[in-house]
């Protein structure tokens, strides 16, 4: 059995489990770079019988997989990634792969503290020579609001609340009663873009939130405001964000995911002073690592004996 490693940008992935615990004449590859052609893809995978991806660096339409004739088992952090459907009729098993619940609210907590005390620029200002340049703001008594208060927007809003911070909460299907459990209070949307000092977003990406945060929301917010994302990219529109940030209508933003990813070296964002950027580190920490890959061990193994686990359901013959 031969099994590919994508997207492993640090090489940590062949030791991060022990993949000597697979069948004898089990050959591991791992790959260090993001490729997006399809044709470099399928060249590059079409030998392997197992696919081991990091959440939802490529994306495996039915084009892709339908020119992998050997692989039999597909795993990846982020379901959306494939084509639920194409696996389904080419007998592709498809296997989900856990994490630590807490690391991307502690990246989202790390671009938000950044940005309200302007270490990126006082770090650089220091290697010039320069002190204390920059004033930053405080957090207690400020208001922070939650785009999505799920498993990882709750951890985000009980952070904000050891920072004594107001938390309010928005999204299509919050309840206030839900809204309170996590310590927060339900607002509309427009409500929560007019009031914080802090947005953040945490919403899985989907047809309905694609665009959900446009030139309207980021319109209401105060100049003074700031918004973080290490959800998904196109949440936000990236055109009426760059134009937010470019005019100052925002005070700045904290970014962990873009539109394409890797971000191109010529993007704009690079070239902005009121944006924290990092390349999607939100699950990249030791622990969540050691549970990724630990995970597709097991479910190499589990395959290998006959009885598949944490199976994602393909989705119903229409």
């Amino acid at each position: 059995m031969r099994i590919a490693l994508i997207n492993d940008y640090q090489d940590v992935a062949r030791t991060a489990a022990d993949w000597a615990s697979l069948p004898a004449g089990t050959e591991v590859v791992a790959f260090h770079d993001h490729v997006e052609d399809e044709d470099t893809l399928v060249e590059r995978l079409r030998d392997f019988d197992v696919v081991v991806g990091v959440r939802q660096r490529v994306q495996f339409r039915r084009s892709l997989l339908e020119q992998l004739p050997n692989l039999k088992l597909l795993m990846n952090g982020g379901g959306p990634a494939i084509d639920g459907a194409a696996a389904r009729d080419l007998g592709i098993t498809l296997c989900t792969l856990g994490g630590t619940n807490t690391a991307t609210a502690e990246q989202t907590w790390a671009l938000l503290l950044a940005l309200a005390r302007n270490v990126v620029q006082e770090d650089r200002a220091m290697r010039e020579g320069r002190w204390q340049t920059t004033m930053g703001v405080g957090l207690e008594r400020s208001t922070l609001g939650v785009v999505g208060l799920g498993n990882l927007g709750g951890q985000v809003a009980a952070y904000g609340k050891a920072f004594g911070m107001n938390v309010i909460a928005w999204s299509r299907s919050l309840t206030p009663e839900r809204a309170e459990e996590k310590g927060a209070t339900l607002v509309t949307k427009d409500e929560l873009f007019e009031r914080s000092d802090f947005i953040s977003v945490h919403v899985s990406l989907s047809d309905a939130s694609r665009g959900l945060i446009g030139a309207r929301e980021l319109g209401l917010m105060k100049p003074t405001a700031y918004i973080v994302n290490t959800s998904r990219g196109p949440i936000i529109e990236e055109a009426a964000l760059l134009a937010a940030l470019k005019e100052r209508r925002i005070a700045g933003a904290g970014l962990d995911v873009f539109d394409v990813e890797p971000i191109p070296h010529d993007h704009p964002f690079l070239a902005l002073d009121n944006v924290v950027l990092a390349p999607h580190l939100g699950f990249v920490t030791k622990q969540s690592y050691g549970i990724f890959y630990r995970h597709a061990v097991e479910n190499i193994a589990a395959y290998i004996a006959g009885a598949p686990i944490r199976v994602i359901a393909p989705p119903p013959v229409a």
